[in-house]
């Protein structure tokens, strides 16, 4: 997964953002994914931001996609707030 990724359901346009948290160790590294839905002229709905381990993240990233979800282009600014 690149540095910083996005995922969009196609079917919805729920989208989650998954980027790294820059404090996390080097030895352990872990991920913020934000899940929203960009708003046509508003500010996106920013739902949840969760906290996963590197490991895990891939494997949501993974799965989302077996199930249909397409990686995106950015759908927000990174400096929108949850």
């Amino acid at each position: 997964m690149p540095r910083q990724a996005w995922i969009q359901d196609p079917n919805s346009t729920d989208t989650k953002r998954f980027h790294p948290d820059e404090k996390s160790g080097g030895r352990d590294p872990h991920v913020f994914v934000d899940s929203g839905r960009p708003l046509s002229g508003e500010p996106p709905l920013l739902k949840t931001r969760v906290h996963l381990s590197q490991q895990t993240a891939d494997q949501l990233w993974r799965e989302l996609v077996r199930v249909g979800w397409r990686p995106c282009a950015p759908q927000w600014s990174a400096d929108s707030d949850i």
